[in-house]
C-alpha cells in the first residue's frame, strides 16, 4: 500500500496475550531486503522493541543513521501488571537499546530528563503533534451529548478517551464522578480493562461507549464538560492534546508529560497523583465557574494550536537532516 506516495510494507503479527488489543509484529528477513532495495538516508524507530530492533540491527548491518523515540513508557506500565519487581532490568535493556541510536526523542520534557536519569544518552525534545483540523470546539453537539449522557443532557458530563487498561488507571474517576451531584461519565474506547471497570463502575452512571473515530470522536470531545484523565504513565498524553484542540477542558494528574501542555488554572486543572480528593477539588473547580470554563476552553484550544502538525514535522526534519549531517561528517573524518 502507499500513504501520498510513500511505500508502506506490512508485517504479520499477532495479539499480546494480555493485550489483545495489541498486536505485536516480529521481524523479517525481508526487512534487510526493502531497505537495501530502497536505501534511506536513516531509520527512524519507534520505540525499539521486538520489530524496532530489527531496525537497529539493519542499521549497524548497512551502516545507515539511527535515530529512535520513546513514547511508551514501559517501566511504570510494569506495576499495574505484577511485574515491578523486572524495572531496574527493564530499564537497563532501554539503556542498552536506545544508546546504539545517534539521537533519541521524547515527547515532554519530563521524558527527557527520565531518560537522562536512566543513563540514556543524546536525547533530545519532539514536539508531537494534534490534528487541529480534525478536533474544533464547533463540533460539539446536543445529539451527542445525549448520547454521551444517556439521555440526560443537562448534567454535568466527564469524559475519558483512550485505552480501557490497568495503568490508565481509569478507576479513579469513580471519586470524582460520586462527589459531583448528577454528574455522568462517557467512557470511549476498550481493552483488557473493560470488564473489571464495569463491575468497578456498575453503580455509578457510567456509559462505555466503546470505540469513536474521526468526526464522531472529535464531537465526542468538543461535547463533554471535562475530559478527566488519571493516568501517570504518560509520556505526553496525545488525547489531552486532542480534547484540548475540541475546547474541552482537561482536569489531569500532575505527572510525564502531562505539565508540558496543561497549565493548572489556565487550560485545564492538575491535581497530584493518587490524591482522590485534589481530584475531585480540581473538577468541582473546572464545574461549578460557568464563565471560567469558557475561558479555559478558549485557551485550550490555543495551546492545541501550538502543537500543529506543522511544526512537529518540520522539527523532525530537523532532527533527520541533523543525524544525517553528523554521521556523515564521522564517515568522512
Amino acid at each position: 500500500t502507499e500513504y501520498q506516495g510513500a511505500k508502506i510494507y506490512g508485517l504479520s503479527a499477532f495479539p499480546l496475550p494480555l493485550y489483545p488489543e495489541l498486536k505485536l509484529a516480529l521481524p523479517r528477513p525481508t526487512i534487510r531486503g526493502i531497505l537495501t532495495e530502497f536505501q534511506p538516508d536513516i531509520i527512524h524507530v519507534v520505540n525499539p522493541a521486538f520489530l524496532g530492533l530489527a531496525g537497529i540491527y539493519y542499521a549497524k548491518m548497512l551502516n545507515i543513521p539511527l535515530l529512535a523515540s520513546y513514547h511508551t513508557h514501559l517501566p511504570q506500565y510494569l506495576q499495574h501488571y505484577g511485574l515491578g519487581a523486572l524495572e531496574g532490568i527493564l530499564w537497563e535493556l532501554l539503556k542498552n537499546i536506545h544508546n546504539q541510536a545517534q539521537l533519541n526523542l521524547c515527547t515532554s520534557t519530563a521524558m527527557v530528563q527520565e531518560l537522562l536519569n536512566h543513563d540514556i544518552e543524546k536525547v533530545d525534545l519532539w514536539q508531537r503533534g494534534v490534528d487541529t483540523e480534525m478536533f474544533q470546539p464547533h463540533l460539539s453537539s446536543t445529539k451527542m451529548r445525549s448520547r454521551l449522557s444517556q439521555g440526560h443532557p443537562e448534567d454535568p458530563l466527564l469524559i475519558y478517551v483512550g485505552r480501557v487498561s490497568a495503568e490508565k488507571e481509569i478507576d479513579k474517576i469513580k471519586p470524582v464522578l460520586e462527589a459531583i451531584p448528577n454528574a455522568r461519565l462517557a467512557i470511549v474506547g476498550d481493552g483488557p480493562h473493560r470488564e473489571a471497570l464495569k463491575e468497578h463502575f456498575a453503580d455509578t452512571p457510567t456509559y462505555f461507549v466503546g470505540y469513536l473515530q474521526g468526526l464522531e470522536l472529535a464531537s465526542a470531545y468538543a461535547s463533554a464538560d471535562a475530559f478527566v484523565f488519571p493516568s501517570r504513565t504518560e509520556t505526553l498524553g496525545l488525547v489531552l492534546l486532542e480534547a484540548m484542540a475540541a475546547g474541552c477542558p482537561v482536569v489531569a494528574a500532575r505527572s510525564g508529560g502531562i505539565p508540558d501542555i496543561v497549565t493548572d488554572g489556565v487550560n485545564g486543572y492538575l491535581f497530584e497523583p493518587n490524591d482522590p480528593q485534589g481530584a475531585i477539588k480540581a473538577t468541582q473547580s473546572l464545574l461549578a465557574r460557568t464563565e471560567e470554563r469558557e475561558t479555559l476552553r478558549t485557551n485550550a484550544r490555543q495551546e492545541a494550536e501550538r502543537w500543529g502538525w506543522s511544526a512537529a514535522t518540520k522539527q523532525l526534519q530537523g532532527y533527520y537532516q541533523g543525524v544525517v549531517a553528523a554521521e556523515s561528517f564521522s564517515s568522512a573524518a
